[in-house]
């Protein structure tokens, strides 16, 4: 991962990355199951799951949004931390053999309320699976060092 001090004055609305994709495998299913104690069986029991109206395990929503927002781990910026996320939304569902990658996109910038010297930038981040389909939407709230405090 490169480092790169980019400050909030230099990000642009609209402007638009995209990451690599990342197939979703049995795998990621147990090993989130292990994490979080979410064993339901929408996700693990396949014999259940023929019976939902996905007709096939689908993946934990909060294993899409840690993947999909891991996606987008591809640079450390020393002079931004994450605020959080919101507006979360599992729009469609992940199964096993599925692959995602995020499109990140610059929808909002403003003044930080408890930092003079930083401002607030908004990604809108949107999962997207290998037909095109937005899986997952989101909303993170960077905070960003300005270039001139004063």
């Amino acid at each position: 991962m490169a480092e790169q001090s980019i400050y909030f004055e230099d990000y642009e609305l609209g402007s638009v990355r995209t990451t690599t994709g990342r197939t979703i495998t049995e795998t990621d299913f147990i090993v989130h199951a292990g994490h979080t104690g979410d064993f339901f069986p929408h996700h693990m029991d396949a014999e259940f799951a023929k019976t939902t109206p996905f007709g096939q395990r689908v993946a934990h929503g909060t294993m899409v949004f840690s993947i999909g927002v891991g996606l987008t781990a591809s640079l450390i910026n020393p002079v931004a931390f994450s605020y959080g996320y919101d507006r979360l939304r599992f729009v469609r569902p992940v199964f096993i053999g599925d692959t995602i990658h995020t499109c990140i996109t610059i929808a909002a910038k403003g003044d930080d309320p408890k930092r003079s010297g930083a401002g607030r930038v908004v990604e809108r981040c949107e999962v997207i699976n290998q037909r095109g389909e937005v899986v997952l939407a989101a909303d993170h709230i960077l905070v960003v060092e300005r270039r001139d405090k004063a």
